[in-house]
Formats: C-alpha cells, structure tokens, sequence
C-alpha cells in the first residue's frame, strides 16, 4: 500500500491520476461529495476501484452507498472486499458520483463563505441557506426525453444518480446501478413549497410526494428560464442548458454488501 499525503488541495487530481498511472488497483479518498466527485472521472475506463471515506459535511454519496459515517465504520466496509459497480451521472461531458442541482442549492454554494462552512460545518451551511432563501425566486424548468418538451414551474430541481442531498433523501426513486438519471423537479409557483419538499423529506412524510414530478431516462436535455447555475455534488460547475445522462456501470466502489447497506 502506498500514500499519498495532500496538503494542497489544489494538488489532489494530479496525485490521484498519479496513482492511477502508477497501477493502483484501489484508490481510498476521505473527503465529501465534491472532492468524489471531482475525481470520479480520473477513474472512468481504469482498473482500479474506489473506497470512501465520510470526511465530508453532509456525504450524500456515502449514504446512498449505505456507508457508515463514522471512519471505524467506513474503513471495516473497505476491509471486507465487496464492491458494487455503480453508474455515475453526466452534465454534458462532466462526470458527477451522486446529485447535480438547481435552484437554491447553487446559490447558497456559490456564495457561502469559506470559513462559515470550515467553522460551523453543517448548522453554519443551515444558517447561510436560510439567507439566501429570502430572495430566492422560482423559475420554469423544461425538460425534453426526446418525445418534445415539458415544462414546470419549479423551486429546485434534482438531477439524480442517488437518493440523498444534502444528508437528506430526496429522491426515493433513484439507485446508483438503476441505468438511467432521474430529474425531480420540486414544483410550484411559490418558494414554500421548498421548505415543505425538504420538511416532508426529512421526516419521510408520505406528502413529500405530492411535492415533485420526476422524468427518467438515459439522456434528458435541461433548460431552465431564466437560465441558472447547477452544482455538481455541492461545486457549481455548470449552466442551464445542459444534457444529462447516465455512464451505466462505470466505476466499482466499495460497499456494504446488499442485504446490510442501509442510510447511516
């Protein structure tokens, strides 16, 4: 086994394509939903498999995953030797492991400040959402399967490869081996319907259904008005118009075997 230490964050892509290259059969990285996946696509078409380590503040990824959160526990499921082979989602060309959005979710992480998220973790994320949602507009979401347009009016939308966002499960539906992306649209003309989405969600209220619509397919092509910014597992990386789609199968990742995975 061999490590690999990053102080710099800036240098974390090129030490993991390092390793890569060098023939590393297991890559291991401990960090959140951006750090995976931004490097996801280092490990698309290679022979080499993915541990995750829950350093993050809300690890989404992990928790679709059924990962444990604490390390002890996350360390024992990459211990055990079971792998699952996931699909990753795609934003035009850009590889993501878990959800893209749009609506509030972009805004808050375009705009938190550094050391708020660093001091207070997720109750300063909390607080700074909570900011941001006071001007926050809904906008008009239309998304085409290639049967012709459809168009809502939304206050957030999910652009899924897994269920959780934000710690939270939002989208039932979505399986991280399922073959096809699922965009949820949380609808309606005014931006309560959010608050209520999120409520119903965290608390696994049957209403939180009547909340959303979702489209599925393989590809989806994606336009907002007016247009708006999407992040990609907590980074804002993108721009409405887009095409999102599904890379089935791509990557193994270490996992509870299927009949212990459970959302930690």
């Amino acid at each position: 086994m061999q490590c690999y230490p990053v102080k710099n964050p800036d240098l974390l892509e090129n030490t993991v394509r390092k390793a890569v290259e060098e023939g590393a059969e297991l890559i291991i990285l401990g960090g959140g939903d951006g750090t995976v996946s931004g490097l996801v696509d280092l490990l698309v078409g290679k022979h080499v498999k993915l541990g995750v380590l829950p350093l993050g503040t809300a690890n989404s990824f992990v928790r679709t995953l059924g990962i444990p959160l604490d390390l002890e526990g996350a360390m024992d499921v990459i211990a055990a030797g079971h792998f699952r082979r996931i699909d990753l989602g795609m934003i035009d060309g850009d590889y993501f492991a878990n959800v893209a959005a749009i609506g509030l979710s972009p805004l808050i992480a375009e705009t938190v400040p550094h050391n708020l998220k660093a001091w207070a973790g997720r109750m300063g994320y909390l607080s700074w959402a909570v900011w941001k949602f006071m001007g926050f507009k809904p906008f008009t979401l239309i998304v085409d399967d290639g049967s012709g347009p459809q168009r809502v009016r939304a206050v957030e939308v999910r652009i899924s490869n897994g269920g959780f966002l934000g710690g939270t499960e939002v989208v039932d539906e979505a399986e991280p081996d399922s073959g096809e992306i699922i965009v949820q649209a949380v609808t309606g003309h005014v931006k309560r319907r959010l608050v209520w989405n999120w409520f119903s969600s965290h608390f696994r209220l049957p209403s939180r259904s009547e909340t959303v619509t979702n489209f599925h397919g393989r590809e989806l092509r994606i336009v907002t008005e007016p247009p708006l910014a999407i992040s990609i597992d907590g980074e804002v990386l993108a721009k409405t118009p887009v095409t999102a789609r599904v890379a089935a199968g791509v990557i193994e990742v270490a996992a509870p075997q299927p009949n212990r995975a459970s959302a930690a």
